[in-house]
């Protein structure tokens, strides 16, 4: 194989349209945009979207939700799910490792949802008023 013998593969490289070049070619005078009109003219084309001046169909639905970017960082983890976790102290690093939240995970907060058997220490997560009452009925606590 030598540099002047490399050609791409038949078919992959399709050849210009050749416009303005006589009646016989098929794409002479017009070439192949019609008889007048705004597509027919050079930079005739108009943003997406546009409907000719009529209000556009994206300005006249409503606006609707809000999705949350930092969503994807933050986890919930229910009161019940801490007796899953062997450890005594629990933090971020140990929630992940017990697969109670994802890796990504940047923050965790615990609501009140089921019982917590056993005293735990909280350190680094957040926790609700309620669930924060419950740890701290099983002998455990919440440190920030």
């Amino acid at each position: 194989m030598f540099l002047n013998t490399i050609q791409p593969a038949s078919g992959s490289r399709k050849k210009s349209k050749r416009v303005g070049r006589g009646i016989g070619s098929t794409f002479g005078k017009t070439c192949g945009r019609g008889h007048k009109g705004q597509k027919s003219r050079s930079g005739g084309f108009h943003k997406v979207g546009f409907e000719g001046g009529q209000m556009p169909l994206q300005r006249r639905l409503p606006k609707v939700g809000f999705s949350s970017r930092s969503k994807k960082y933050s986890a919930q983890v229910r009161l019940n799910e801490l007796n899953l976790v062997d450890a005594d102290i629990i933090d971020l690093k140990t929630l992940i490792d017990a697969n109670l939240i994802p890796a990504i995970s940047k923050t965790a907060k615990i609501i009140l949802s089921g019982k917590v058997d056993k005293a735990v220490v909280i350190k680094g997560l957040k926790a609700t008023v309620g669930a924060k009452a419950a740890i701290e009925a099983a002998g455990g606590n919440v440190e920030a």
